[in-house]
Order: structure tokens, then C-alpha cells, then sequence
């Protein structure tokens, strides 16, 4: 088949490529960049060079390729963790999802594509009790930050899945790590813990979920060919931030992380900050592993 994947060269993209190359697909990658068009050349994939925000160049690049598939993993997202460098990327990171995406999507439905595939949320669910499903409702009532972000998410599902012209798909991924990753021993939250800038806020129960960057990508190659619908993509250790942050520290052999109050954490990092760290929800991976055959690696920091 021919799949288009826009983000083709970010984390997520380039192990997707070679996953799609290997299975016999013809790959085309989006990118803004001459540069990085030469990395999914190298892969060999066809680089389609464009600004997705520019709607007459989505729809003409789409008419020429005519995918069969196409697989948005449109973000902006800065190169540092933090609660400022997140805010601040935040605005132009909803505008090309939300923009660049519908974009994308209009156009493949315009010119006969089947299945349009969308990156979504696995860690932004109202709070409750057990570990979140599908069905669960996200955090709109979470602080500020949090809420924007539900928002957005919540309209992307809504386009997608709610088309009466192509196939929809919305994977709920958990936090990213590994190479090309901020969880990562060479990312930037290894660089803070390292730094004792990255702290455990408050009893640090809020519980995170994460999934590594190659089993990512292999839950969206099963998504080419499962049924439509939302899934969760994460692995099967949901972790509170007081379990999971001194095992990432070990992992990449740094000292403990420090321990610092809700009300510090507030006059430091700000409301989503303390948010993260003593309300987020763990969630299942059920449905993926029973549609999807979705399976996940052991996490290896806790090995």
C-alpha cells in the first residue's frame, strides 16, 4: 500500500518507516526540511517536502500520491522538558494539529484514502479510581494547561473518528522514551535528573505512562490493519512519579531525585507541574493487546 506519514522524521516516524518499508509498503515522508528529506531517503522512502498549514499544497501533494493510508504524528514540541519551554511551545503545537492535520485529513478523504491514523493522549484522563479505559473521559477539569490539551486532543478524535469518509484511527499513547526521546539517557529529563532539576512534587501519586518509541511505532503498523477506533498505547507498568523517577535516575546513574513540596512545586514549575506529579491516572493497555495483538517490552528501568 501507499502510506503517507507526516512526522516522518521525528522519534516516532523513523522507526515507523523502516517498520513499513520492511513490510513491503511504499513509504512517502513529510518534512519541512531539504535536510531531513535526505533522512527518509536514506530509508528509502520518497520525501514529500511541506508546510502542512499551507491547505492548497496539502491537497496537491495528496492528489499526486493518492495514499491508501495516512499517518498524522503532526507535533511542535520543544527539545527540553520543562513547564516553560511546554507552555510556550504549546500554542503553534495545537495549531498544526488541530490546522495541519485537518489539512491533511480533508485532503485524504478528497482524494480517496481509506484509513487516516492520528496521534492522541494516553495520559491526560480524568482522575478515578483503577486504571482508565477507553471509555473514560479526559481531564477537562484539570489545571490550565492540562485542560487546553484536552481539548485539543478531544476535537482531533472528534474529526477523525467521527468521519462519514475514511476510516479513523486515534492511538492514546503514553509518554515517549527512548532514543530521539526526553526519556532518555542522552534526553533532556535524564540531562535535569542529573542536574537535581527534575523533583518528586508532593507524595509524587500521580501515576505515568509510558511506552517506548519502537513499540510505538509497531502499534501504529498494527493499526494499518486493525479495526478502527481508539486505543491505548502504553506498556504494562503504569508508575506513580515517586516508583518511576528514582528507577529512571538509576537507569541512567544518576543520584536520587530530590523531594520538594506541592507548594513548592507551584512557586518552581507551576499548577500542571504539580498536576503530573500527584494526579495523573494509570491507564490499561487491554483493548490494544486484544485488537491489536498489542505487545509491549518489559520496562526496562524497573529490570
Amino acid at each position: 500500500m501507499k502510506i503517507l506519514i507526516a512526522g516522518a522524521t521525528g522519534a516516532i516516524g523513523q522507526p515507523l518507516v523502516d517498520l513499513l518499508i520492511q513490510d513491503g509498503h511504499t513509504v512517502y515522508g513529510v518534512t519541512q526540511s531539504e535536510d531531513r528529506a535526505l533522512i527518509i531517503a536514506g530509508k528509502g522512502a520518497k520525501p514529500v517536502i511541506l508546510n502542512v498549514l499551507e491547505r492548497a499544497d496539502v491537497f496537491s501533494a495528496i492528489a499526486s500520491i493518492r495514499p491508501e493510508i495516512v499517518v498524522d504524528m503532526l507535533t511542535h514540541l520543544p527539545k527540553e522538558y520543562t513547564p516553560d519551554s511546554m507552555r510556550q511551545a504549546a500554542e503553534l503545537d495545537a495549531k498544526i494539529r488541530r490546522e495541519g492535520g485537518g489539512n491533511l485529513q480533508a485532503a485524504a478523504e478528497a482524494h480517496g484514502a481509506k484509513r487516516y491514523i492520528v496521534q492522541s493522549s494516553g495520559f491526560w484522563y480524568a482522575p478515578g479510581v483503577g486504571l482508565a479505559d477507553e471509555s473514560t473521559p479526559f481531564a477537562f477539569d484539570a489545571t490550565p494547561g492540562i485542560a487546553s490539551g484536552t481539548r485539543v486532543y478531544a476535537e482531533l478524535e472528534q474529526r477523525v473518528l467521527q468521519s462519514d469518509k475514511i476510516e479513523g484511527v486515534a492511538l492514546r499513547f503514553g509518554f515517549f522514551y527512548g532514543p530521539g526521546t526526553w526519556f532518555h539517557p542522552l534526553g533532556n529529563v535524564a540531562e535535569q535528573i542529573h542536574q537535581k532539576k527534575f523533583p518528586i512534587i508532593g507524595k509524587g501519586e500521580g501515576v505515568w505512562n509510558f511506552i517506548h518509541i519502537e513499540d510505538a511505532a509497531k502499534a501504529i503498523v498494527s493499526a494499518v490493519y486493525g479495526f478502527p477506533g481508539a486505543y491505548n498505547i502504553v506498556n504494562d507498568h503504569p508508575s506513580q512519579m515517586r516508583e518511576w523517577l528514582p528507577a529512571f535516575a538509576r537507569f541512567v546513574r544518576a543520584e536520587s531525585p530530590l523531594w520538594i513540596t506541592e507548594e513548592e512545586g507551584l512557586k518552581q514549575s507551576g499548577a500542571d507541574a504539580v498536576y503530573y506529579a500527584t494526579k495523573l491516572r494509570g491507564v490499561s493497555n487491554a483493548k490494544a493487546k486484544r485488537v491489536l495483538h498489542f505487545q509491549p517490552r518489559t520496562f526496562e528501568w524497573f529490570v
